[in-house]
């Protein structure tokens, strides 16, 4: 689109024009169709109206499959003459099923009832289809760097300062793993709809068939798409699901960011190398540059992302009494959040595929640090039970620079037993790396499940 106001249907549309499947006018229109098509068979089974005869029911079926662009602008013609969007579908169906009993359409409902139900399949439909698997596929990708680099010794830092050393495999393990629980309890999250008419009260559907059983008939509904049904909301259903989607999102795109900075100050530190593309392009001016464009692309996605995230977990959790229609064009911009947030995966998967550790960039790092080995000596002592042992190494090593050489005649002057003095003298910052390989298996073990 030449004139596109939004990135996502320019600059980046062959990227993510995919989600108009879900977030599209298009696509929320269909959705609606598709509810209202769902409501008729359930409410044909229990007698309110003559049954659907069977060429009533294969029109139905035939409708829920094929809804196209054709119907799609029948309605929005309907609705230029309505202004009322839910409106405008029923009279489509009208139209377009010619029943016998027309007043079955939309029967009872108010238009919160098919929107809260078809936003709720489209954003469901979206996690299950494109979500999931992108952090799936991202969580796998996260594993083979992990199994491959979890050995490789690594500088860590605090505070930006150096600390004590780390590998890797267990820096993208700390990720992978903050990634995976969110990923487990997205998949887990249970969606709610509701359909009970104006007021929630089932008013309209208990006065007109008394001996039906409303409320058992809207759970059952509703369990037949999959969602749990809301059972006390006003006019609109309450959205509180939706704001733990919009939060859990947020946080995979938060969990990304931590990362995706991580390693830009990496590759800064020269920890990391980029894989240079023949073809690209750094600078303008300085031919030498290989920038981390895809993880400075992941986070300025991941801030817009974040931004409407929140507001959607804040505005739409809230409503004037029974309903006002601000939620409306707020719902419409679903998928400028997600867009961007599928985007900044997608970006951040991108920068992972470039970067190496500069192994041995990084151990003579650690090398030219050997006061980093202040942590397991004085922690060696203190099990040797000498007194004060803490500040034995701060008075030798704070804000000093030392060599193998002065720790060792520290260490030789220590009254120790051969053995402990072997023990301590062996220590190298480069092997000094904990359990790090045992937690990226305990890692690795986990994401094998998903």
């Amino acid at each position: 689109m030449l004139k596109a106001i939004s990135p996502l249907d320019g600059r980046y549309g062959q990227r993510v024009g995919k989600l108009g499947d879900y977030f599209s006018e298009y696509a929320l229109m269909g959705a609606r169709v598709w509810v209202e098509l769902q409501y008729l068979p359930a409410l044909d089974k229990t007698g309110v109206f003559p049954s659907l005869n069977k060429r009533e029911i294969k029109r139905i079926e035939s409708l829920s499959q094929s809804f196209g662009k054709e119907d799609y602008h029948k309605i929005k013609a309907i609705e230029a003459e309505l202004n009322h969007d839910v409106k405008a579908c029923e009279v489509f169906l009208g139209d377009a099923l010619k029943l016998r009993y027309p007043n079955m359409i939309h029967f009872g409902l108010t238009s919160e009832d098919i929107n809260n139900i078809a936003h709720t399949l489209l954003i469901k439909k979206y996690r299950d289809e494109e979500q999931l698997p992108q952090v799936r596929e991202l969580l796998l990708f996260l594993a083979e760097r992990i199994r491959e680099w979890k050995a490789l010794p690594f500088p860590s830092r605090t505070h930006g300062q150096m600390a004590s050393p780390t590998t890797a495999g267990k820096e993208m393990a700390v990720f992978a793993s903050r990634l995976l629980r969110q990923f487990k309890a997205l998949r887990a999250l249970r969606f709610r709809g509701k359909c009970n008419g104006a007021t929630g009260n089932y008013s309209a559907l208990a006065v007109a068939a008394p001996g039906t059983d409303w409320i058992k008939f809207s759970k059952d509904f509703l369990k037949a798409l999959d969602l749990e049904m809301n059972p006390a909301t006003t006019q609109i259903e309450d959205h509180d699901t939706w704001a733990e989607y919009f939060s859990l999102t947020a946080r995979i795109n938060n969990i990304l960011l931590d990362m995706n900075t991580d390693i830009w100050t990496g590759l800064m530190l020269g920890y990391f190398r980029q894989k240079p593309s023949k073809n690209e392009v750094g600078s303008s001016t300085m031919p030498h540059k290989v920038n981390p464009i895809n993880f400075e692309n992941s986070e300025g996605n991941i801030g817009i992302s974040n931004v409407l995230l929140h507001h959607f977990s804040e505005k739409l959790t809230r409503s004037r009494l029974q309903r006002d229609l601000s939620d409306s064009t707020v719902e419409r911009n679903f998928g400028v959040a997600l867009g961007h947030a599928f985007l900044a995966a997608e970006e951040s998967r991108r920068g992972l595929e470039k970067i190496t550790v500069n192994t041995e960039y990084c151990e003579k790092a650690l090398h030219a640090y050997p006061e980093l080995l202040a942590e397991p000596i004085q922690t060696i002592l203190r099990r040797e039970h000498f007194e004060n042992p803490y500040d034995m190494l701060k008075n030798l090593t704070r804000g000093q620079s030392m060599s193998i050489a002065q720790l060792n005649k520290f260490i030789n002057a220590l009254k120790v037993s051969d053995g402990v003095r072997k023990e301590l003298t062996e220590l190298r910052t480069h092997t000094y790396t904990g359990l790090a390989e045992k937690i990226c298996n305990e890692v690795l073990r986990e994401i094998s499940k998903i």
